[in-house]
């Protein structure tokens, strides 16, 4: 993208999160309505969570204010009560839980291959993710080996705030999905829209 290109996303106040202009540690903060809406479209989602990249909690709030039990982690602890821990290292299975978050877009395809190694068979995994992940050759090989159940397609443009700033005067250029896996699925995944 050319420079005059990079300018107009500025001026029309609006970020396509682009390479050069990226958050410390890939940090941007997922609308809380991203969650409420994550609850209703799957409703199988267990009691106990585990927010694997939990930022500033926008995610975790929401599930734990209806009822959900959060395990809270990430890198850094950005909020109180935070665990740091290294996802992509960590080995300890989580059972008996769903593993949901809005991962580092650039790690993205290991968080999924990581929290489908340590969840247990026919639990879930969802990932808040733009809809590109979609593409890619890498990313097809995933697909193939570990398909995901549903594609939840955002037919509004949802918001991920920068260091997560939230600025309202922002419009998002990104549209974002929720992925959701079943470990042990099969099959062709379900596209769907939501809002």
């Amino acid at each position: 993208m050319g420079k005059s290109s990079s300018s107009l996303f500025v001026t029309n106040g609006c970020s396509n999160h682009s390479d050069c202009d990226r958050a410390d540690l890939d940090f941007y903060s997922s609308d809380p309505k991203a969650a409420e809406w994550l609850l209703q479209l799957e409703p199988d989602i267990s009691d106990n969570i585990w927010e694997c990249a939990c930022g500033s909690l926008s995610l975790s709030d929401v599930f734990a204010a209806a009822g959900k039990h959060v395990r809270n982690s990430d890198i850094i602890a950005r909020k109180d009560g935070i665990e740091i821990l290294d996802f992509l290292t960590c080995e300890t299975p989580m059972h008996n839980a769903d593993i949901i978050t809005n991962p580092p877009y650039k790690y993205a395809k290991s968080f999924v291959e990581k929290a489908l190694s340590l969840v247990d068979d026919g639990r879930y995994v969802c990932m808040f993710l733009k809809l590109t992940f979609l593409e890619g050759k890498s990313r097809r090989h995933l697909f193939d080996k570990y398909p995901p159940i549903r594609v939840w397609v955002s037919t509004s443009r949802m918001k991920c705030y920068m260091n997560g700033v939230s600025n309202s005067n922002n419009a998002s250029a990104v549209c974002y999905a929720w992925f959701v896996w079943k470990k042990g699925y099969k099959g062709f995944p379900e596209i769907r829209w939501f809002n």
